[in-house]
């Protein structure tokens, strides 16, 4: 009865889905490890063997599930624990079934939250890594993170009226009504102007319990009220990239330490301090490309800060060398020329290979595009960069040893958006022990995201953002 049950919806699949095949090397594989990424923007699933596998998929839009039968295996225990791999937060997967379809033939399916588009490829053998089969579950409407920016910036202005309604009913509701042409706008008493210049660069300092101004995005304007006498303030984006994640742990150190683990420690240290400062006036905001254990392909880091409309691109690593001695900090920026040295070259070949570890489907047409896109970076942009990177190594350099006095420059793909000033922090040397043990030191984590908090403030200080729609 299972059987008929399955060949019906192979069926199905094949009339009324989406149906394609990968056709690789036949021949029995032994599988040697299944992982699981569930990620805000796709989950990605991997099962890796000792030789390539011979996977058909296919596609039921109604209720969402995806089939794939894997030929030529039996079904073994790491692929029975597919199964405990669903996490009940995943925003894709609902479940995953495995069984033995036919006597060389194990069928996954994938029960789906919603309807996805799949991308089902084959990986070759790279790294640590032997075969992989990647199965990628986009979703097929996208999450808008502009939009997820917007909305928690009104949820905090709305917290704070909330506060201040609660301390002042009365001065609540006028701040609420329009101002009128021939009104004098006064501040509240109990609540002065800020002093120009850079604000709350102490990570510990409170919010103040109601906004100066209203910040937000022109999509969602809002009136502004006598308090602030209708002026317009400007929101400042920082997109924050924590390297490597997923499949690509970036590298390793001595002890055992993962990049990917430490930057995204950083990274989060860092947004939550962003997320508090303001800079003559204007309201910092943090986008994070990557806030989990999940692996994005460089371009979509890229694509991911434009889309926010960021005004700068933090990009956070941890360098490492084949000898344990190299130590200290350095900062890149990119570079349309070839590499200002040597070094600066290996670096950014090693970052560049992320994509072979991490594993981009290549046959995707979207990231033909995107590297197109990334060809586009202008000498503008690589100034403004330069000109970030200068005040960010500076203040790496009082809390512990450069590796490089002067900001260097290579051909990060990460660094290629056209129009936002991107920098790559390499943290500390992973390699050397004494500073792989730093990196894990969250006192270390809490110096370095000061620092590169330091050196945005310092850089929007002497370089105001562009003006964008982003405002009220």
């Amino acid at each position: 009865m299972k059987r008929r049950t399955a060949v019906r919806f192979l069926s199905l699949a094949g009339t009324g889905g989406l149906s394609f095949g990968i056709h690789t090397q036949a021949g029995a594989a032994a599988i040697v490890a299944v992982r699981m990424w569930p990620a805000p923007d796709y989950t990605r699933i991997t099962i890796e063997s000792d030789t390539a596998l011979q996977a058909t998929p296919f596609f039921v839009a109604d209720p969402p599930r995806l089939a794939v039968d894997i030929e030529g295996i039996q079904l073994s225990t790491a692929l029975r624990d597919l199964v405990g791999h669903v996490s009940p937060e995943d925003p894709n997967v609902a479940g995953i079934r495995v069984a033995q379809n036919a006597p060389n033939v194990v069928r996954i399916v994938i029960d789906l939250k919603r309807p996805i588009t799949p991308q089902v490829f084959q990986l070759t053998p790279v790294a640590a890594y032997q075969h992989r089969l990647v199965l990628d579950l986009y979703p097929t409407v996208p999450r808008d993170p502009l939009e997820e920016l917007i909305a928690q910036r009104l949820r905090e202005l709305d917290q704070a009226q909330a506060a201040l309604a609660a301390d002042d009913p009365l001065g609540a509701l006028i701040a609420q009504l329009p101002p009128t042409q021939d009104q004098t706008p006064r501040p509240p008493p109990d609540h002065p102007p800020p002093p120009p210049g850079p604000i709350a660069t102490d990570p510990a300092a409170p919010r103040p319990a109601a906004p100066e101004t209203r910040p937000g995005f022109a999509a969602k304007q809002r009136p502004d009220s006598p308090t602030t006498g209708g002026r317009s303030d400007r929101l400042i984006v920082v997109a924050v990239d924590a390297g490597h994640g997923g499949e690509d742990p970036g590298a390793i150190g001595p002890g055992g330490t993962r990049e990917k683990d430490v930057v995204l420690a950083i990274a989060r240290k860092l947004r939550d301090r962003i997320n508090r400062t303001q800079v003559n006036g204007h309201t910092m905001r943090a986008f994070m490309v990557r806030d989990g254990d999940y692996f994005l392909p460089l371009h979509v880091r890229v694509q991911k800060a434009r889309r926010v409309e960021a005004d700068l691109f933090v990009s956070i690593h941890a360098d490492a060398f084949y000898t344990p001695r190299p130590r200290g900090a350095s900062v890149y920026a990119l570079s349309q020329r070839g590499a200002t040295s040597a070094a600066a070259q290996w670096i950014a070949d090693r970052e560049n290979a992320a994509d072979l570890v991490g594993g981009v489907n290549v046959r995707a047409r979207d990231a033909e595009l995107q590297r197109t896109l990334l060809d586009m970076s202008t000498t503008a942009q690589i100034n403004d960069s330069l000109r970030l990177a200068q005040f960010m190594l500076q203040e790496l350099g009082r809390i512990g040893p450069l590796h490089k006095p002067q900001v260097e420059q290579a051909g990060f793909a990460v660094l290629r958006a056209p129009d936002i000033p991107s920098i790559l922090v390499e943290t500390a040397f992973i390699s050397n022990p004494e500073e792989e043990r730093r990196l894990r030191d969250p006192r270390f984590q809490n110096q370095m995201a000061d620092a590169i908090l330091r050196g945005i403030v310092a850089y929007f200080s002497q370089n105001p953002p562009l003006a964008r729609n982003r405002q009220v």
